[in-house]
């Protein structure tokens, strides 16, 4: 395992989830339920960017690995996991819809890994329905970590639309991994 700033920029989003999840445990007396909120938000869009920024490391270092193309999903998987289980504990989020988007992450997954054992890994690379889902995802779910309103801008509201929208995305994304990968069902056997 190479330990080099990309990965370790990586790591840290990996870290960050405790934090995102026990900001919600502290005590109200020490902590209001707004400046958890803030925080918890300020923690999930710093994970974001951590994402963006171990790409970037690691393309301009010329240090990518291996390891860090496998951390790098599973360190967004993780994180948007766990915030998905925060705002279902929040009551923030439909438990239909975080099962949906948790569902898939893991389906895709597993797809993704047997299709490289069939020597087709590159046969569902990432299509452009799924990063439609991410993004809607991605700017929901601050939104909803954020819940309070925000100058005129209804955070709940526009949140729950948008994680929806993921939803739907999310199925239909799904939908089109299964068709792309459904060539090579054979292969397996």
């Amino acid at each position: 395992m190479p330990l080099n700033l990309p990965n370790l920029v990586t790591l840290s989003r990996i870290i960050l989830i405790p934090l995102l999840i026990g900001i919600y445990y502290v005590p109200d007396h020490w902590f209001s339920e707004e400046a958890k909120n803030i925080t918890a938000t300020a923690v999930f869009i710093f994970a974001g960017i951590t994402d963006w920024l171990d790409g970037y490391l690691a393309r301009r270092l010329n240090q990518m690995s291996a390891f860090g193309a496998f951390l790098d999903p599973v360190a967004d998987k993780l994180i948007v996991v766990a915030a998905l289980l925060v705002l279902l504990y929040l009551q923030r989020v439909d438990m239909i819809v975080a099962l949906i988007i948790v569902g898939r992450e893991i389906a895709i997954s597993a797809l993704r890994e047997w299709m490289a054992k069939v020597g087709q890994g590159k046969s569902i690379a990432v299509a452009t329905i799924g990063k439609l889902k991410t993004t809607a995802q991605m700017v929901a779910i601050p939104l909803l970590l954020f819940h309070d309103p925000l100058l005129a801008l209804d955070c709940q509201w526009l949140g729950t639309i948008l994680i929806n929208v993921a939803a739907v995305l999310t199925v239909v994304s799904m939908l089109y991994y299964l068709r792309k990968a459904l060539p090579y069902a054979s292969l397996g056997s």
